[in-house]
């Protein structure tokens, strides 16, 4: 049986469906090149390797906080 593809690029839309991220936060953080986009054409995307690292360097919930 044939297993499908790794995706290897995402389109906007895609992207906020993975991430749960609305349109807004997606582009803004393309502007502030903490999330790498690249073009084809007319149409934007995000390479798979590129989402994942956005995610990994997002800080981790209560970092650096001592347990209270």
């Amino acid at each position: 049986m044939n297993q499908p593809e790794a995706r290897v690029a995402y389109s906007i839309p895609e992207v906020m469906i993975q991430t749960g991220l609305g349109r807004d936060c997606v582009y803004r953080n393309i502007r502030a090149r903490k999330l790498i986009a690249r073009k084809i054409g007319r149409r934007t995307v995000v390479l798979a390797a590129d989402l994942h690292a956005f995610l990994n360097q997002l800080p981790k919930l209560h970092e650096g906080k001592s347990a209270a």
